[in-house]
């Protein structure tokens, strides 16, 4: 892993530059299912949503961003709050230099302290064999990094004039207690715990 990565909070303000990250990924990739670019405005109110209560992190080397990762809630109905979705994207101009597996395992790190036990990830994947705007290597870095498989959805999302099937894969980051403890806010979270989970202030 390169070690000159540090990662940190996402601010409102980092908004235009994860837009340029995120981009290319709308427009010229199935990873996500999204048909139009959003605004830096749009894109800083999803930030600033997020944040109220979830890690949003971003990943730098030498100061520049290179990737970001956040999760939001799995379903959204109390009985899930212990679980949490996750979305991750790297600069497509720095792929391949553990980048995504050091925000994953930040994003872990904190996410255990708030009391978040399943991790779920939504992951598009081709129908048939890949193609020009979609493999499986996004499946393959979550198995890589302890996900499992656990179900898929076949031909629910078109975009590019085709079909892709959608995955669900999951990961436990403990075990699961009788009654568990309730949810903590990150803003909740020291300085002190923040920093030995891997963020850097």
């Amino acid at each position: 892993m390169n070690s000159s990565i540090t990662i940190r909070f996402a601010e409102v303000s980092d908004a235009p530059k994860l837009v340029s990250i995120y981009k290319p990924y709308v427009l010229e990739t199935a990873i996500t299912f999204e048909y139009e670019v959003p605004s830096v405005s749009e894109f800083a109110a999803r930030i600033e949503n997020i944040k109220q209560k979830f890690p949003y992190i971003c990943a730098e080397i030498g100061g520049e961003i290179v990737g970001y990762a956040y999760v939001h809630s799995f379903v959204g109905r109390k009985a899930y709050e212990h679980s949490a979705e996750t979305s991750i994207y790297v600069d497509i101009n720095h792929r391949k230099q553990g980048i995504g597996k050091k925000l994953y395992e930040t994003l872990e790190n904190i996410l255990s302290e708030m009391n978040i036990y399943n991790l779920c990830a939504c992951i598009g994947v081709p129908s048939g064999e890949d193609d020009e705007h979609l493999d499986r290597n996004s499946e393959n870095f979550h198995s890589h990094l302890g996900y499992r498989f656990v179900g898929e959805f076949q031909k629910c999302g078109y975009k590019f004039g085709r079909w892709y099937n959608m995955i669900w894969m999951e990961k436990l980051l403990r075990e699961h207690p009788e009654t568990p403890p309730e949810i903590i806010n990150v803003n909740d979270l020291s300085a002190e715990t923040l920093r030995k989970c891997g963020i850097t202030f």
